[in-house]
């Protein structure tokens, strides 16, 4: 159908319980960056899968270069031309970014079967030079920050010489500068003909380099448009089925007694932090990757160990703090890496919600009927899309897996909530949940700290802003003060 590089025409799958796509089309030119939109749960990771030959589909037709195709492995499709950067990492984490990026396809050495580790290692550094990364290719995996083992993942699918490259959520984990080369990269690679898949939830990114913009919405296909011919309200409309009064709500609370004051903190990546929060008020933290934000927080949580200055609440200072005391003190955390802080992936529903509270509501022994009356209740108010509490959370989509951190958390009743990147990696509808939250939360009387890479979210419901730059508070600003302009100054600067 018409000149397209790749088409997938009426591709239908089922899951037990549930119809995951029904007779969704996409078609994708080359050279061109196609959007593909939707909130968590629309059917676009599953869609990718059977494109990536990761998932047999029920109904349908691939077309690649004008002809019939079925991957029958991942492999497959790699060898095709395809590639696929997952918004969840997985690399090889004991291996060198050189060995990572070439895997499979080392360089041959003198003798057959051996690998040439001069030629890996330089091919390696010519690739992450053009692509303007200051990783050394001789770094292992595991001693990288998220944002760097996203680019080498980046690079790792451009080295591959292909057709089609799909990036799923692609900047989550990257920082402005980062987003930035990517989006030269991606030109880049466009005018070299390759067609890019790109599957994100930021509005302003979509239209700073979608060509092309197709939403799915309950595992349908809702409408393909040119990107120019579209705005946020509309798309934000088309993604969620509906109109969003306001995206943020925030009302002016008066701010009561001081709940929480952290004096001359540091620790790993930052030092000298000073701060209080009040009875509801929201915090905003602002900052770059790797100024020290998600440190800051963790070790007023106790999660990491602090190297000087105190955290007092209510006036009393928290000795020793950590996970445990926290909760007893009414401290609550939703972290930044939902998969590696916040949740266990292999347990139900249930267990993940229940688990940090089960002294709450549980004597000597667990009362399990009561464990699984709460989780269900809790599925029911924050909304989780499961087929029941007893469903693995590996299986839900990244959105009903934050509703659980949320829930989890939220089931202690805590007075301080921390909510470090809130809605990374989750659709606009979700995200409108949370922002309610949030400020209702804050209605409540509970004090809240919000650290977000976004800005419009830090604006949109802070009292106050902190920007961090460096590991220290560059500057304090007053919501009517503050604008993206500024933030990014003190930030930079």
């Amino acid at each position: 159908m018409g000149n397209y590089l790749f088409s997938a025409e009426n591709i239908s799958k089922s899951f037990p319980g549930v119809k995951a796509l029904d007779k969704v089309s996409l078609h994708v030119e080359k050279g061109k960056v196609h959007a593909l939109m939707g909130e968590n749960g629309a059917g676009k990771s599953t869609l990718m899968k059977i494109v990536m030959g990761m998932v047999p589909y029920d109904e349908g037709t691939l077309i690649y270069k004008g002809a019939p195709v079925r991957f029958l492995s991942v492999h497959d499709a790699i060898k095709s031309g395809f590639a696929m950067i997952h918004q969840e990492l997985l690399p090889f984490p004991e291996l060198t970014v050189a060995e990572n990026i070439f895997m499979g396809r080392e360089p041959g050495g003198i003798l057959p079967g051996f690998i040439s580790k001069k030629k890996l290692n330089e091919d390696a550094r010519q690739l992450l030079k053009s692509l303007k990364l200051s990783v050394k290719e001789t770094r292992l995996m595991k001693e990288l920050s998220v944002a760097e083992m996203q680019m080498v993942e980046i690079a790792k699918a451009i080295s591959n010489n292909t057709d089609i490259i799909i990036m799923d959520e692609p900047t989550s984990a990257i920082s402005g500068r980062e987003v930035t080369i990517l989006f030269e990269v991606i030109r880049e690679l466009t005018a070299k003909g390759i067609a890019v898949i790109y599957i994100s939830h930021k509005m302003d990114e979509i239209f700073q380099i979608a060509d092309t913009i197709t939403v799915m919405r309950d595992g349908k296909h809702i409408t393909t448009l040119p990107a120019k011919e579209l705005n946020d309200e509309k798309l934000i409309q088309l993604i969620v089925g509906r109109e969003l009064s306001s995206i943020f709500d925030k009302k002016n609370n008066m701010p009561g007694e001081t709940l929480l004051e952290v004096k001359n903190l540091s620790g790993e990546k930052f030092s000298d932090i000073s701060f209080v929060v009040k009875k509801g008020e929201v915090l905003g933290i602002a900052g770059l990757m790797g100024a020290g934000r998600t440190e800051i927080a963790e070790t007023i949580y106790g999660l990491r160990r602090p190297a000087g200055g105190a955290v007092y609440i209510r006036n009393k200072r928290i000795h020793k703090p950590s996970p445990s005391v926290s909760i007893k003190n009414g401290i609550g955390l939703i972290s930044e890496d939902r998969k590696r802080t916040g949740l266990v992936l292999t347990a139900s529903v249930r267990h993940n919600i229940t688990m940090a509270s089960l002294e709450k509501w549980s004597g000597f022994l667990l009362d399990k009927r009561k464990e699984q009356k709460v989780s269900r209740e809790q599925v029911q108010k924050f909304g989780i899309k499961t087929p029941s509490a007893e469903q693995t959370v590996n299986n839900l989509s990244g959105g009903n897996q934050q509703k659980i951190v949320l829930s989890k958390v939220l089931l202690n009743d805590p007075e301080i909530i921390i909510f470090d990147e809130p809605t990374r990696g989750i659709d606009i509808g979700a995200k409108t949940e949370i922002y309610k939250m949030i400020t209702a939360l804050a209605e409540q009387g509970k004090a809240i700290i919000m650290i977000s890479s976004e800005l419009p979210e830090v604006l949109g419901l802070s009292d106050r802003i902190l920007v961090i730059r460096n590991g220290r508070i560059s500057k304090e600003l007053a919501a009517g003060e503050a604008t993206q302009e500024i933030i990014m100054q003190y930030a930079m600067i």
